[in-house]
C-alpha cells in the first residue's frame, strides 16, 4: 500500500459509518419515534458521535478506527444472530441474514485491510550504553 493510500473495504466502511451517524442524527432531529417513544439527545448523541469519529478514522486509514469498526461490526453481528432466534416471520429473518451477511463481509474485508494498513511501530529506546 502506498502512502495516504486507502484501501476499498475502508472506504466503504468509513462510508458506511458516516451514513449511519447521518442517518441517527437525520431521525432524531425530524422527531421519528420508536414504540410511540422519543429519543433524547443522550440517547442519540453518543452513537452518531462514535461513527463519525469512526468514519473520519477510517477515511484516513487509521488503524484503530478500523479495528474500533470491526468490534462494533462483530457486537452488531451476534446481536442480529440472537434476534434471529426469535423473528416471528418470513420478513424479520431476510432482514437478519441480509444485516449478518453484509456486517460479515464488510468484517471480512476488513480484516484483510487492517494486514495492509498495519499498526504503525513503536519506537524503542535506545539501549543504554
Amino acid at each position: 500500500m502506498h502512502e495516504g493510500e486507502r484501501p476499498l473495504a475502508v472506504t466503504i466502511a468509513a462510508i458506511v459509518a458516516a451514513l449511519i451517524a447521518l442517518s441517527n442524527l437525520i431521525g432524531w432531529v425530524a422527531g421519528i419515534e420508536v414504540n410511540n417513544e422519543s429519543f433524547s439527545a443522550g440517547e442519540v448523541l453518543p452513537p452518531v458521535i462514535v461513527m463519525l469519529v469512526a468514519a473520519v478514522g477510517m477515511w484516513y486509514s487509521r488503524y484503530w478506527a478500523v479495528l474500533g469498526f470491526e468490534a462494533i461490526l462483530a457486537i452488531l453481528i451476534v446481536i442480529i444472530a440472537i434476534a434471529l432466534t426469535t423473528a416471528s416471520n418470513v420478513l424479520a429473518v431476510v432482514v437478519s441474514v441480509a444485516i449478518i451477511g453484509a456486517a460479515g463481509t464488510l468484517f471480512w474485508f476488513l480484516v484483510k485491510s487492517l494486514a495492509r494498513i498495519q499498526m504503525p511501530d513503536r519506537r524503542r529506546p535506545e539501549p543504554n550504553r
